[in-house]
């Protein structure tokens, strides 16, 4: 299988190494192109025989599958690089959740997914959800599901789940680390114990925080009561949370939902501009 990548800055770039280092696909198999060909070009000479393309256009002909990793406002002027020379079978998948389904269906002619990755997949990891246009089959639903299993834990979501799914898949890393460094932070202030040691640390026990809840048995909650004794250290440290942070994650979906919103509209008034 031919697969093709227009845009290779941080997520095209990090799915085609992940596809690359998992032993998913070979090397010979992707063809890429970038508006700064420099960094089609590197990637090139990190994978011997991974061909890059001049053009959009050039990238899209002959694969069977074809990734769109560039930002929601390039998205038209790529379509219209590519409408006449992608094939009806070829599966385009789009990794950008402000642009919908029903736009690419509207504008190409060929099959539409949708794909939003995270950077855990980097290290072979974490989720990608899927989501799935109608001229989708279920032969090549499971065609593309089985290339991410490779990297990460494939997941069918609604399109209308598509910005909180990312908000827990996507954004949730960041989010993630930022509570990390913030607890790294507080513990090497009161008591002197070297930013080295306490990251080290937090880093294993997210880690094995991840595990517990995927592989271990555990829920959120379960997890939490297992921890906690009644009046004890964890318990007092879970009530101080509680207190303080639950409000946060309330305003962060609003906050995101928000700028989505506003994305999709941006997106709805470049594809269909009169």
């Amino acid at each position: 299988m031919q697969i093709g990548f227009i845009g290779t800055g941080s997520m095209g770039s990090i799915l085609v190494e992940a596809f690359i280092q998992s032993g998913a696909v070979s090397p010979e198999q992707l063809v890429v192109t970038n508006r700064t060909p420099r960094k089609a070009e590197q990637l090139a000479e990190s994978y011997p025989g991974l061909q890059t393309a001049r053009s959009n256009r050039e990238a899209a002909a002959g694969t069977q599958l074809l990734f769109l990793c560039v930002k929601p406002m390039e998205f038209k002027a790529v379509i219209d690089d590519i409408r006449d020379v992608v094939a009806p079978e070829t599966v385009v998948v789009s990794i950008t959740s402000p642009v919908q389904i029903r736009h690419l269906e509207e504008l190409l002619p060929c099959k539409i997914a949708k794909v939003i990755p995270s950077i855990t997949n980097y290290v072979l990891s974490g989720a990608t959800l899927c989501i799935y246009g109608d001229r989708m089959t279920d032969e090549d639903q499971a065609r593309l599901e089985l290339l991410l299993s490779h990297i990460s834990a494939p997941i069918r979501i609604r399109e209308e789940h598509t910005r909180v799914s990312s908000d827990i898949t996507s954004c949730g890393p960041a989010f993630l680390a930022f509570f990390v460094q913030k607890f790294v932070d507080a513990a090497v202030a009161a008591t002197g114990i070297s930013e080295t040691e306490a990251t080290q640390l937090a880093a294993e026990m997210t880690l094995g925080t991840g595990r517990l809840l995927t592989t271990g048995g555990f829920t959120p909650a379960s997890l939490q009561q297992r921890v906690s004794v009644p009046g004890g250290i964890t318990a007092e440290g879970l009530r101080i949370m509680q207190k303080e942070l639950c409000r946060v994650f309330d305003d962060l979906i609003r906050t995101t939902h928000a700028k989505y919103d506003e994305d999709v509209e941006k997106v709805e008034a470049r594809f269909f501009r009169p």
